[in-house]
């Protein structure tokens, strides 16, 4: 189900990426942004139109935007509706899904889901940004080459070519 050594593999090619830290990790923190939206099947290509359309790493936006697994997706549903239910001002209830997470069946929750998933989305995104920006910098200290890398990065304060 899980494959250690891919996402092992994954992590590896994105602290590696020739670019500036803060660059990798705005591209994840879009990526686990899209990841609250209860688009689902949408959300890799939200994040690749995303990543085009604010000139982000692809790589780190995809998978930033899986980080909302199967096994994550309905608690985050269900606190999505709840808190967009409070801010809205209406009854807090579980969010009926007996019908499945296909949009007609959750169409009718639409304004509660969007509200709560986009706060929580935003609050995730600020989490993963610092997040992945902290792995990056830690991981290149420990390498020589990718020190030296992100030590020139800094100096000229954008990516080198």
């Amino acid at each position: 189900m899980l494959n250690k050594e891919h996402w092992k593999k994954r992590i590896y090619s994105i602290l590696s990426l020739d670019s500036h830290p803060g660059h990798i990790a705005a591209g994840f923190a879009v990526g686990v942004f899209i990841s609250f939206t209860p688009f689902f099947g949408l959300h890799t290509p939200l994040a690749i139109a995303a990543a085009f359309l604010l000139r982000l790493n692809k790589l780190t936006c995809i998978t930033g935007a899986w980080v909302n697994t199967p096994i994550t997706v309905v608690p985050i549903l269900g606190v999505s509706y709840k808190l967009g239910a409070f801010l809205r001002g209406r009854p807090i209830k579980d969010l009926p899904i007996s019908g499945g997470l296909e949009w007609h069946n959750l169409e009718r929750y639409a304004k509660s889901l969007i509200l709560g998933s986009s706060i929580l989305g935003f609050f995730a995104a600020i989490i993963a940004y610092f997040l992945c920006y902290y792995l990056v910098v830690r991981f290149r200290a420990k390498d020589a080459a990718q020190a030296e890398l992100a030590k020139e990065m800094t100096e000229v304060g954008e990516e080198l070519e």
